[in-house]
């Protein structure tokens, strides 16, 4: 089955100190409910992954699999990490919460070398969690690999039995087209760059993992709504919207800025953890005006 609507790739929420502040997870489940999300991408690059520990990474899918238990939120864990055997463990947790599913991006210090390389490295990771649903995570500009999605998912195709897909965190929509038409289109290719989401539409999207999706799932909800109605010239004016917004979150250094963003909004996920800087309180009171006249608080209410 594949995944359809959007899927918000998640803040990790800390104490102003930087500890795990996991009683806000329900807050933010809530509200991704309220807004019309239901898949929670958890612990990836919006989590701050690669500024967790191990121990911290579990107890963070312990709770949103707790707080998710019995609702219409499906959870799927990022277990990556530069340690192959760490992200196994993950996995193998993941599994035995009972999550929808798992993904995976690549170790980026030693980075796989080849599309080999690559498969034996994802298959190790979803190996550990059989049962699941697998989903490689792509996203060049974080790992800087340069190997193919598309020719990750021709090799892996007989040697990751339940590989679902990829998250596909890349602009570049010729791979994304070779992705979505791999071994006649058997996988599920959730595109992954929020502010092209309607373009990736006409190239056959049906999910879509994004972290703005976490304070502005209205304005995406619209993109797609007015996409599958026909009428185009709505569905682009909802799609600059985010484009505006990402601009502004950008300017301030967005994952500050977008972590401010969600207290604004009465979901007070804390500061980012170093070495990503916070905003002074004055930089966030000039954020949120900007946003004020842009338009977004408004754009992003629900009844």
């Amino acid at each position: 089955m594949k995944i359809t609507g959007l899927v918000a790739a998640t803040h990790t929420p800390f104490h102003p100190d930087g500890s795990l502040n996991l009683a806000i997870v329900e807050t933010q489940a809530a509200h991704l409910l309220k807004t019309g999300v239901r898949h929670a991408f958890i612990g990836g690059t919006t989590g701050e992954s690669s500024s967790l520990t191990l121990e911290e990474r579990q107890a963070i899918a312990v709770r949103w699999m707790e707080v998710t238990r019995g609702s219409d939120l499906r959870v799927i864990v990022h277990v990556g990490t530069n340690s192959l055997h760490d992200a196994a463990t993950l996995a193998q947790q993941a599994q035995s919460l009972g999550a929808f599913a798992t993904s995976a991006v690549a170790p980026s210090y030693f980075k796989p070398a080849t599309v080999s390389a690559l498969v034996s490295s994802m298959a190790f990771i979803a190996a550990a969690a059989p049962d699941l649903p697998f989903y490689y995570y792509e996203i060049p500009t974080m790992t800087g690999l340069a190997i193919s999605p598309s020719a990750f998912l021709t090799a892996a195709h007989d040697q990751i039995p339940n590989l679902a897909g990829l998250k596909f965190t890349s602009s570049n929509l010729m791979e994304y087209q070779l992705c979505t038409h791999a071994q006649q289109g058997i996988f599920d290719i959730p595109f992954g760059f929020d502010e092209m989401l309607l373009a990736s539409l006409a190239l056959g999207a049906r999910g879509a993992v994004g972290s703005s999706f976490n304070f502005a799932a209205p304005i995406y909800l619209n993109v797609m709504d007015a996409y599958h109605r026909g009428d185009l010239e709505s569905a682009r004016a909802h799609q600059f919207r985010s484009v505006q917004l990402i601009q502004i979150l950008a300017s301030y250094g967005y994952m500050a800025a977008a972590k401010a963003t969600m207290k604004m909004l009465g979901v007070d996920v804390g500061p980012p953890r170093l070495p990503t800087e916070l905003l002074t309180p004055e930089r966030v009171t000039t954020l949120q005006r900007e946003l004020d006249q842009l338009g977004f608080f408004d754009w992003v209410k629900v009844s």
